[in-house]
């Protein structure tokens, strides 16, 4: 690791390429897979990353390849590949700013847009172009800018999916959006000629029936394995890049905290959670404290998803690609907006299948301490809880677990019971148990195999491994939980550890509301 770099500032919330290199900050060069890109197959391309994850930096940096600023690219890697002989004209669409409510906002913005970016390149609008016409007047700006430069136009649309994201709890605003947006980007399917490279980035991923209905040459890159790392920091630009800013930190930490988001290529860390955390020296929820996710945690209660089950979901490629206004799948929303991410995949003809996980333990434990926030109804009550469990547990007092337990549930008003669907159905008393461990961000492993069966929970954590089976009297009421757990070996996967290994039976009950079994044994 070269550690003798002197330091830069670090570009915290900066996305305009020419200010991070003029100013003396730190920069990973993307520049050769953004050539790449630009170099392959086709013309229009998709990519979907969750926010705050460095899209607009690139969407900037192509914009300044295509200008042809070459002084920007002064020892990276586009300074020896690019041809610099060539310029085109730049169309930049960013649809990031301010929150729009209707159609006609939404239009406004758009051809206020337009006009800036005729400004820009010395357009000027026709007589004959009706001002109101959104997509006569882009299409008239591509074929003008082609013309006027002697070079086919680039169009660049950054957050394209936003207008539509912020009116998602509103079906009908949200369906205006979509029209709206359609309206517009169906004009490059005719202005193919006149166009050199398109690229649209955002979080989520419409289908291109509901978006880009006709423009069927657009190309998803977004789990593309050679692009997985085009936004994001790798293992290599954090021990290389950031090596000045490293000495002091626990960089294990680091990656167990901010790693593991992944694209079937390179595993990446959240770029704002990485500057952040040089900067604060601290370990904590940067990234996901600027965008608490109401609505899907209210997807995911309505749903009556099973929390264990969140860092373990089975899904399909075409699955994970099904989004739109009146389809919304949880399973779909929680990878494209980052809060799960691909850990392995299984390939058959004509099909993917992907298992995804939790990327790291800022998101575990966030995700979990919203959802158990709202399993509760309340958004104070498991706060001074986990904070409890995390020193029963710190200290080894098995026994102390079951008190503190019934305590939490006892608390819980009977009206929330009684008038909540979230607290009926089966998984609940695990879900609301395991996502008290997970907002810890410990090592949980859920379904656990091992070769007599699963394990429902183990946490390994303290030097000690915790085993946990958990039942509801009512469904399986001959059961006995830490019976299971004897019966089956369960603590034979963890003997060679040498640690202790506490197996413990939870039983709960849905009459009593309560747990009213709580078997322990220490073994090992």
């Amino acid at each position: 690791m070269n550690t003798t770099s002197p330091h830069r500032k670090l570009p915290i919330g900066l996305q305009n390429l020419r200010e991070i290199r003029e100013g003396d900050y730190y920069y990973v060069d993307k520049t050769g897979l953004a050539i790449d890109l630009i170099e392959s197959p086709g013309k229009a391309y998709f990519l979907s990353r969750p926010r705050r994850f460095g899209k607009s930096l690139l969407v900037d940096t192509f914009k300044e390849l295509f200008e042809g600023h070459r002084a920007l690219f002064n020892g990276l890697e586009a300074e020896q590949r690019w041809d610099w002989s060539q310029c085109h004209p730049v169309i930049r669409i960013s649809l990031a700013d301010g929150v729009l409510r209707n159609r006609a906002e939404l239009d406004r913005s758009l051809l206020g847009l337009l006009r800036t970016q005729r400004e820009a390149l010395g357009i000027d609008t026709p007589a004959w172009l009706a001002p109101e016409d959104v997509a006569a007047n882009l299409a008239d700006l591509i074929r003008q800018a082609s013309q006027r430069y002697g070079q086919p136009a680039v169009v660049l649309v950054d957050e394209y999916d936003k207008p539509i994201l912020d009116n998602i709890t509103a079906p009908a605003a949200a369906l205006e959006m979509r029209e709206g947006l359609k309206n517009l980007y169906s004009v490059l399917k005719e202005a193919d000629a006149h166009l050199k490279f398109v690229f649209f980035t955002g979080v989520s991923k419409f289908s291109k029936v509901s978006l880009f209905s006709g423009l069927n040459q657009l190309r998803d890159i977004t789990i593309d394995p050679h692009y997985s790392a085009l936004c994001g920091y790798t293992d290599h630009d954090l021990d290389t890049v950031f090596a000045p800013e490293l000495p002091g930190l626990d960089r294990e930490e680091i990656r167990r905290w901010y790693n593991g988001y992944n694209w079937r290529g390179t595993s990446v860390y959240n770029p704002f959670d990485v500057l952040l955390h040089l900067y604060t020296r601290e370990l904590r929820s940067f990234w996901f404290e600027t965008g608490t996710p109401t609505f899907l945690v209210k997807l995911i209660t309505e749903r009556q998803m099973h929390t264990p089950d969140l860092g373990q979901i089975v899904a399909t490629e075409s699955l994970l690609s099904t989004f739109d206004v009146d389809t919304i799948l949880p399973e779909a929303l929680l990878f494209q907006a980052g809060y799960l991410t691909i850990a392995s995949e299984w390939a058959i003809p004509g099909r993917l299948e992907f298992t995804l996980k939790y990327p790291n333990q800022e998101v575990q434990a966030a995700l979990n301490d919203c959802l158990l926030k709202s399993y509760v109804g309340s958004p104070q009550a498991p706060e001074p809880q986990i904070s409890r469990l995390y020193r029963v547990l710190h200290a080894g007092d098995v026994q102390a677990l079951r008190p503190l337990f019934q305590a939490f549930f006892a608390s819980i008003p009977h009206d929330w019971y009684r008038n909540s669907p979230i607290a009926q159905f089966e998984g609940y008393w695990a879900s609301v148990f395991y996502s008290h461990f997970a907002a810890l961000g410990l090592d949980i492993r859920v379904e656990d195999s091992t070769h007599k069966g699963r394990i429902d929970m183990t946490v390994l954590f303290a030097g000690a491994v915790w085993v946990f089976e958990f039942k509801v009297v009512e469904l399986i009421p001959e059961g006995r939980a830490l019976q299971q757990i004897k019966e089956r070996g369960y603590a034979d996967k963890y003997r060679a550890r040498g640690e202790p290994i506490h197996q413990i039976g939870v039983e709960f009950s849905r009459v009593e509301r309560n747990i009213v079994g709580f078997e322990v044994e220490t073994v090992g």
